[in-house]
């Protein structure tokens, strides 16, 4: 069977009969086998269990869902039962197994879905890169020189190079986007407070979300949908009722309206991220332009926040054991302990006001578009980039149009855009609280049109 296939194909061939999960399984542990050493996407694979699953599916009586056999792996800072949570990092190595999966991975696998493992991931993630002191860079199945993104890295290197057809990250500042721009994948990451992110292991609690990657929007909206409900066991969960997407993603977009941020999204962008932005405007018949208020204060606050949030959590590990970190994260951390306190209230004052001016667009818009990464995937061990004529230091400037958005929990799917370089990069599609739908129906419109489409990677087939 093709690699490449969809999680939707694989799960209807699985279901009708037409194979095994067994044999299903089978061809993607090979390929996670041979492709892995490459691509360094997996930190654990969990063969014996996966098999033990496929085998259950493939049981006379059973009832297949809607990811009926189809392999999935997770960012290894979710719970993983019989793993310790890495979370990126040499630190939790010495941590004991987690007892139990993950919420989100216990309902993927009610869907039908068979885990195969865990990802790499930059290290407690703190990272834009895919690279990891640890356990070394995430690579780009599109070229294996060049970074995946992170903090996902292995999440968007397993899919992208045909390991799986479905991963899990999280994204606190940029960190499904990211790696499904450079990867040329579908990511989204939904409404602060959408999907449990109960058996996770946190950065920055009130920035962290959840969310799939996928090479199409019906993988996505399927997955998205299976992991929909409440969870009281994460306080920031939200009661809301589930909302399905899939059933609604091929009803067109006709009568949407979609604007493009203009300002701040668009400088600094390279001229493969502004034709991206272009191409999808086109096709959407997207002409208005909109400006998103004070997004560079946004993205200001956005960091003071995380990295406060962040190294409050890490201070007993930075005392202890500052050597173990991998220093680009410990000298950030270390920062964010030094912030004064003034800054944090400052920040999160003007995250609320903030907020509040964004919304008001939405009530003359639907979806607004913008770049997902400034450039194309950048060279593993490259340390600057180039934004408006000025020289400027790459990892904390990847996320420059991502941060803003994530820093008040809107809703995004993030699509991939051929270039003319042969590399892929993504463009945001921005979208009010819970209308995922609606983002993810603009996403599917887009992909309909041959305009946003995941490429195959150049990788043994």
């Amino acid at each position: 069977m093709n690699p490449f296939r969809s999680a939707a194909e694989t799960a209807a061939a699985v279901g009708a009969g037409h194979v095994t999960a067994s044999v299903v399984l089978a061809e993607c542990l090979d390929r996670i086998d041979r492709l892995n050493p490459v691509l360094n996407a997996f930190t654990a694979v969990t063969a014996d269990r996966a098999r033990a699953r496929a085998a259950a599916i493939d049981a006379p009586g059973a009832k297949p869902g809607p990811l009926a056999g189809v392999p999935f792996a997770v960012k290894n800072l979710i719970d993983v039962a019989g793993l310790p949570t890495l979370a990126g990092s040499k630190i939790n190595r010495d941590h004991p197994p987690a007892t139990a999966d993950a919420p989100l991975i216990t309902r993927l696998e009610s869907a039908g879905a068979i885990l195969v493992g865990a990802l790499n991931m930059g290290e407690y993630a703190y990272d834009f890169t895919g690279e990891n002191a640890h356990h070394g860079p995430s690579r780009n199945p599109h070229d294996t020189t060049r970074m995946t993104g992170g903090s996902s890295g292995g999440s968007g290197g397993a899919v992208g190079g045909g390991l799986v057809p479905l991963t899990l990250g999280s994204d606190t500042n940029g960190s499904i986007r990211v790696p499904a721009s450079f990867c040329g994948l579908f990511g989204l990451k939904p409404t602060y407070g959408r999907l449990t992110r109960a058996g996770s292991f946190a950065f920055v609690s009130s920035l962290d979300h959840l969310g799939p990657l996928a090479r199409s929007v019906t993988d996505l909206a399927i997955a998205y949908d299976a992991m929909q409900g409440h969870d009281p066991t994460d306080p920031v969960c939200t009661d809301r009722p589930a909302d399905p997407a899939a059933g609604s993603i091929h009803q067109g977009i006709g009568g949407f309206r979609i604007a493009v941020a203009g300002g701040y999204f668009q400088a600094g962008a390279s001229t493969e991220a502004l034709a991206a932005l272009n191409a999808a405007a086109a096709a959407l018949d997207a002409s208005d332009i909109v400006t998103i208020p004070d997004a560079r204060r946004a993205r200001s606050a956005a960091y003071i926040i995380s990295t406060t949030e962040g190294a409050g959590l890490h201070l007993t590990r930075l005392r202890t054991r500052p050597q173990d970190f991998d220093a680009d994260v410990r000298y950030r951390l270390i920062a964010g302990a030094l912030v004064p306190a003034a800054a944090v209230v400052q920040a999160q004052k003007f995250r609320r006001w903030y907020r509040d001016q964004v919304l008001t667009l939405f009530q003359h818009v639907d979806a607004i578009l913008a770049p997902a990464t400034p450039t194309v995937a950048p060279l593993i061990g490259q340390k600057s980039i180039v934004l408006d004529g000025q020289e400027m230091p790459l990892r904390p400037n990847i996320g420059i149009y991502t941060q803003p958005i994530s820093f008040i929990g809107l809703p995004v799917v993030a699509v991939p855009i051929p270039t003319a370089s042969g590399l892929p990069i993504g463009v945001q599609i921005i979208t009010a609280p819970w209308r995922e739908d609606v983002a993810l129906r603009i996403a599917r419109g887009l992909e309909a049109r041959g305009v946003a489409r995941a490429p195959t990677s150049k990788l043994e087939a």
